[in-house]
């Protein structure tokens, strides 16, 4: 066989240089995209450098410890339809998150559920924090019906208050996006 000889003027390179990188979406300031002399985890802990009145209009958040938590329920499309709904300003007001995330029997029922894919737990777990873990996956499932842990969402302040209240603890872990592993 003989070999084919190509003219270098004939060469079509079909691979552009920063074809895969991710373009700014038009509502993103440049100045987001730029490094900050702060780290993340400072910006985040400064929990009263943001007013709560600042960033929630459904009255009913609470102050949150770090940026990606302080998120009010308002601040979420897929929560509007259920809200123009309901004719109700806060998802916490909705029949819907009542029955599904805050009624005892209904978590009652998910948490023999959960004992049937987890199998026992101990003496030593405290049911209420299940029970918060359970009223957040319900949430998660109400809203986005799909849950996993390459899909988390951030919950909102408002939720999470009434979440803490019905289902108190000595201490909460807040928000963590999924590892890569």
């Amino acid at each position: 066989m003989a070999g084919i000889a190509l003219n270098p003027d004939e060469i079509q390179f079909i691979v552009q240089p920063y074809q895969f990188e991710p373009h700014r979406r038009p509502e993103q300031p440049l100045s987001s995209l730029e490094s900050s002399s702060k780290s993340d985890s400072e910006r985040d802990s400064d929990i009263n450098a943001v007013a709560t009145d600042e960033w929630c209009t459904c009255n009913n958040c609470v102050a949150m410890p770090t940026a990606t938590e302080r998120r009010c329920c308002q601040s979420f499309a897929v929560f509007q339809p259920k809200l123009d709904e309901a004719r109700i300003t806060c998802i916490t007001m909705h029949e819907a998150f009542q029955v599904n995330c805050l009624n005892h029997h209904v978590l009652e029922l998910s948490f023999y559920e959960y004992l049937d894919y987890n199998g026992p737990i101990g003496d030593e777990e405290p049911v209420h924090e299940l029970y918060r873990y359970i009223a957040y996956r319900r949430y998660t499932r109400w809203l986005w019906h799909r849950q996993g842990k390459k899909t988390r969402k951030v919950i909102p302040s408002c939720f999470m208050s009434a979440i803490r209240t019905r289902f108190p603890s000595d201490g909460f872990t807040e928000f963590k996006y999924p590892r890569d592993y």
